[in-house]
């Protein structure tokens, strides 16, 4: 692995595993870089003199065709691959790649890794970088890292001192303050043969919330729900989660409401390593958005930085004019329409505490340094074997000045299954931002009235 000197040397990276009260705020001088050397988010401003270009602003004007309609364009359609990594070449390339991605192209033949030239697109507005800038001298991990002192929102660590803060910046990241997506899941066969469950999502930040009051919920990060609307069998189920902050001291709050029974109930079982919905077990529920929930089972270690080839500026994935058997095929989604960039990630080992309980030993997370997204995460089983590999095809949404998933896979190298999630293709309406909500809707009380089928 080559790991960034330059950051050596200043001892960004000298902590590994996080065991203390309070730690996180860097002094002011450290967080003078941030605007200068550093973007506002803590990413190297400056390229690699080759492949990486500069951090110029990112992507922040819509190009030519978007009609401002949630359907996202692609603004390098002339594009072509420069080369693509297969398994003639993957020795050549291995240093840029993860444990994981290797894996899938030795097992598939037609896995195959095209490389685009990089654009840094990352962008988010200029509140949440001011206010990220802020959180650099503020916010320390507290609670033995299961929470944040002095943390409002942004992100809280852009100059981190160990992997968990690494994995904060990742958790609570920017993601519109409040949106409304319709999106699609499938967990193909082995030959490819698939359905689709249909999601409609609402996500909203505490902070966003309509009758917002900074004294009620201190300890929520955001609410979270999240209805089935096809197919059939499924179609009025709805989940609804509190996402506290400090999840040791309370867990998550989640409940569910099953159309068929017309009943709400607690649902303990939406952390950790409980099941995925409807994802046929191709998930936990900290798979949701690459990972999700509470860190404390997992002791959380910065390897340091490196190059890697990673997806990036994946507009082809949302293209109207594909339909989602153009996506889904036997093994894994079709790698044609998939697009790689070399980009500087953050290399993040989670390992299982001792004591502790989960279905994945190890993970091995890679977090694009510009928006703090996990792009690519390998697990391990308990034996410390290789057992799933997961990709975000992440896109910049250039009109809400939001970077986050176009799709999220996750590939099962024993069983030859997959899951993707965040389907658009065919959904209506895909993305709606700055929708209005106010703390009633998601309450429990709340859940009857919407899941009717």
């Amino acid at each position: 692995m080559k790991l960034n000197k330059k950051l050596l040397a200043t001892g960004i990276l000298s902590a590994s595993m996080f065991a203390g009260s309070a730690f996180g705020a860097v002094s002011a001088e450290e967080a003078a870089k941030l605007g200068d050397s550093l973007t506002p988010m803590g990413a190297e401003k400056a390229g690699n003199g080759d492949e990486i270009p500069a951090w110029d602003g990112g992507l922040t004007t819509p190009p030519a065709g978007y009609n401002n309609d949630g359907i996202y364009v692609n603004p390098f359609p002339d594009e072509e691959p420069m080369f693509t990594i297969d398994r003639s070449n993957v020795d050549e390339y291995a240093d840029n790649l993860s444990p994981g991605q290797i894996a899938m192209i030795e097992r598939y033949d037609n896995y195959v890794i095209p490389v685009y030239p990089t654009h840094r697109t990352a962008a988010y507005p200029q509140d949440v970088m001011d206010k990220t800038v802020e959180n650099a001298t503020n916010v320390e991990l507290i609670k033995d890292g299961n929470g944040l002192g002095n943390y409002q929102t942004a992100t809280p660590f852009p100059i981190p001192q160990n992997g968990l803060e690494a994995i904060w910046n990742h958790i609570t990241r920017y993601r519109g303050g409040s949106v409304q997506r319709n999106v699609g899941q499938v967990t193909p066969q082995e030959n490819g043969n698939y359905s689709v469950v249909k999601f409609q999502d609402e996500l909203t930040w505490r902070t966003y919330l309509r009758d917002y009051d900074p004294n009620e919920d201190e300890n929520v990060l955001f609410y979270f729900k999240q209805a089935i609307t096809a197919p059939s069998r499924l179609a009025g189920n709805v989940l609804l989660v509190h996402e506290t902050i400090d999840q040791v001291a309370e867990p998550r709050r989640a409940w569910v409401y099953n159309a068929g029974q017309r009943r709400v109930r607690r649902a303990p079982q939406v952390a950790y390593d409980g099941p995925g919905t409807a994802s046929d077990g191709m998930r936990t529920s900290d798979n949701f958005d690459m990972f999700n929930g509470a860190p404390d089972r997992y002791n959380w270690e910065l390897i340091g930085k490196k190059e890697m080839y990673i997806p990036y500026n994946s507009y082809k994935l949302v293209d109207r004019d594909l339909s989602y058997d153009d996506i889904i095929k036997a093994g894994h989604i079709n790698q044609d329409l998939a697009r790689y960039e070399l980009h500087r990630v953050w290399h993040v080992r989670a390992t299982l505490k001792d004591g502790e309980r989960h279905i994945y030993g190890q993970r091995d997370f890679y977090i694009d340094e510009d928006s703090w997204q996990a792009t690519i995460i390998d697990h391990y089983d308990g034996r410390g074997e290789l057992w799933r590999v997961a990709e975000a095809h992440s896109m910049q949404f250039y009109d809400q000045d939001v970077p986050w998933y176009a799709i999220e896979t996750l590939y099962d190298l024993l069983s030859g299954r997959y899951l993707v999630l965040g389907l658009t293709n065919e959904e209506s309406d895909p993305y709606e931002f700055g929708v209005k909500r106010a703390s009633r809707e998601y309450t429990p009380s709340a859940l009857r009235r919407a899941g009717t089928r």
